[in-house]
């Protein structure tokens, strides 16, 4: 049993050196058709004026199995014809460093964000582009921090990715007060990346707005994140002019406002880029742009040792041929 479970399991990761040896299996053709053409051409001498007698009469087991020489030589040419390919058995070593980022996504909540030129607003297209921006890097610790007219970290820098895009989810309007505190998110953002030790720390900050709340300069949170050497990519969410606005009595149009130049100095001094998105699908390509920009380095190593496993096949092929002799010149020497 040990030998047929071994031969089993070379099975499954077998390789063969010689593969163009299958076609001698060619050659089951005429070692199986000839003597059955042979066997269906035979006529009896013994001349008989009906066959109904025979035909009703017991076989028995030599009759019913006289076929079993035949298959005893085709497995044994099979097995032959494999043990000719070589086939080999490939151990494989791999070892697969990972140097992750950090990466910490920046929301604005602010009232701003309840603006309807993204589907179903600005918040929901965020907080949808954000998942699948989530899910796409696995290897990551991606954190989040929400800010209005003040910040908090919704979820620390974390691998566990299910509990951050339920977190995630459960971001909503009117958690923190009203107000646009720029500065104070991207402060909060850069004191969960500041002492993590990934080579590779990023900043995505999302504002539809212009900074009027919080206690840090915005410019100032940029000097100290690029003196941790994280990188800040600002994102300036919402269409040109006016947008439409859940109001009271329907949907009103509200003028919109984003202060794309602090923005754009934020990029420029930790050494990040600045990205304007208008719609949803614009948000959807600049969030991918990001992720080709800041790709996790997977470095593989990969050892390979092949031995060849013909033998097993070998040894079939003898007990098949061995069986057909038994069969052919003891068994059925008379029949």
């Amino acid at each position: 049993m040990h030998f047929l479970s071994d031969f089993f399991q070379i099975l499954k990761d077998v390789e063969f050196a010689n593969p163009h040896y299958f076609l001698l299996l060619l050659l089951l053709i005429p070692l199986i058709g000839w003597p059955i053409w042979k066997r269906h051409k035979m006529h009896s001498t013994l001349q008989v004026s009906t066959t109904e007698s025979v035909a009703k009469a017991p076989k028995n087991w030599k009759q019913r199995f006289f076929f079993l020489p035949l298959i005893c030589r085709a497995l044994a040419v099979i097995f032959i014809v494999i043990a000719l390919a070589r086939p080999q058995s490939a151990f494989r070593q791999q070892n697969i460093q990972v140097e992750g980022v950090d990466i910490v996504l920046t929301v604005d909540v602010s009232g701003s964000m309840k603006c309807m030129d993204f589907r179903p607003n600005r918040l929901g297209a965020c907080k949808k582009v954000a998942a699948e921006f989530i899910e796409g890097r696995p290897t990551d610790r991606i954190g989040l921090v929400v800010y209005a007219g003040e910040a908090f970290t919704q979820c620390p820098a974390t691998t566990d990715h299910q509990t951050l895009l339920g977190l995630l989810e459960k971001v909503k309007f009117d958690l923190i007060e009203d107000g646009t505190a720029i500065g104070d998110g991207l402060g909060t953002a850069i004191n969960r990346l500041r002492e993590t030790d990934a080579k590779s720390k990023i900043i995505i900050l999302l504002s539809d707005g212009v900074n009027n709340s919080g206690y840090m300069d915005p410019l100032s949170a940029a000097e100290i994140a690029k003196d941790y050497n994280i990188k800040v990519y600002t994102i300036g969410c919402g269409s040109m002019g006016q947008a439409p606005y859940p109001g009271p009595y329907g949907t009103v149009y509200v003028d919109t406002e984003i202060d794309e130049g602090l923005l754009k100095n934020i990029a420029a001094t930790t050494g990040g880029k600045y990205f304007r998105a208008t719609n949803t699908q614009k948000l959807e390509e600049v969030y991918k742009e990001i992720d080709k920009m800041e790709k996790t380095i997977i470095n593989e190593t990969t050892f390979e040792n092949k031995a060849d496993e013909f033998i097993p096949f070998l040894v079939f092929a003898l007990i098949f041929i061995g069986l057909e002799i038994l069969f052919r010149f003891v068994i059925y020497k008379n029949w």
